[in-house]
């Protein structure tokens, strides 16, 4: 995807999280969030229509989480590389279940926004190569 910036959705039911990391995200030249949905039903829809190259999905969301969502995203858009972002601590049990459904990565939400960053470019390397 050598020119091509990487195209990213976010969901989350927190606009000021999405906030602060679309602008974390798109300090990057090679990253533009193309769309944000605040729950996972909307992000399902969203992400089937725009198809993008990332999705950073949250765990807790109304109307259907993150891991419900997981699966439907999947197929809808199976070229979509998904990034769970949880602020669940027990992260072994909620890491391998977002693993196991097909996640690319799993992240804390207090993983620092430039390794946010790092793992939206190292899965879209997937995606390129």
């Amino acid at each position: 995807m050598p020119g091509e910036r990487i195209r990213v959705v976010l969901c989350d039911d927190h606009a000021e999280y999405r906030l602060l990391i679309r602008l974390a995200l798109e300090e990057d030249p090679r990253i533009r969030v193309v769309g944000e949905a605040e729950d996972g039903r909307r992000g399902v829809e969203l992400i089937a229509q725009l198809r993008p190259d990332v999705c950073l999905l949250d765990l807790s969301m109304p109307e259907l989480g993150g891991l419900e969502a997981l699966p439907l995203i999947r197929e809808g858009s199976p070229e979509t590389k998904i990034i769970v972002l949880s602020g669940f601590s027990r992260e072994g049990i909620t890491a391998s279940s977002a693993i196991d459904r097909d996640a690319h990565a799993y992240l804390e939400k207090g993983e620092s926004l430039d390794g946010i960053r790092r793992a939206v470019l190292e899965a879209a390397e997937v995606i390129g190569g």
